[in-house]
């Protein structure tokens, strides 16, 4: 059953790239006592993902935290080493921290998998946006397939 607004977050965690290699980031250091945009991409580098979800959220980035938002982070079913590459590729910097959920333990845990098999692409994350406030789902996008119209930046803007 995929996260519900007004439900938990599910624990667990991700990667992330840290100074000295890749590091864990637990959903409790990410969603406690903070409002986070999370956004879920199918895959790093791929074209609606690469052109408009992930750069949307980095053009957007100081009117969501102008909206309160403390943290937006991106995340997919790709290893470390392709997210940070595509973060540095997308020129993210300080403005969306890039979580890798390397074997879509995470995306399970919320229901929201996809399965891209048939693109060669196997088993991945829905393209979602969640804002959650202080570990609850408050708003829950999860796209249709093959749209990109209710988890880009600007539809969660009008959300907050």
């Amino acid at each position: 059953m995929a996260i519900a607004e007004g439900k938990k977050m599910p624990a667990g965690s991700f990667s992330v790239m840290g100074e000295a290699g890749p590091e864990a980031l637990s959903t409790d250091a990410l969603f406690a006592g903070k409002k986070v945009v999370l956004v879920s991409v199918p895959g790093a580098f791929t074209p609606t993902c690469s052109k408009g979800h992930l750069p949307g959220y980095v053009s957007h980035a100081d009117e969501l935290h102008a909206q309160g938002v403390d943290t937006i982070a991106c995340m997919a079913v790709n290893d470390v080493f392709v997210m940070h590459a595509w973060g540095k590729d997308r020129d993210v910097g300080d403005k969306v921290v890039m979580l890798a959920d390397g074997n879509g333990e995470y995306t399970k845990a919320l229901g929201l998998e996809l399965d891209a098999t048939g693109y060669g692409m196997g088993h991945r994350g829905q393209r979602f946006a969640i804002v959650v406030e202080d570990g609850i789902a408050t708003h829950v996008a999860v796209e249709a397939a093959g749209e990109f119209k209710v988890s880009k930046a600007e539809a969660i803007l009008a959300q907050l």
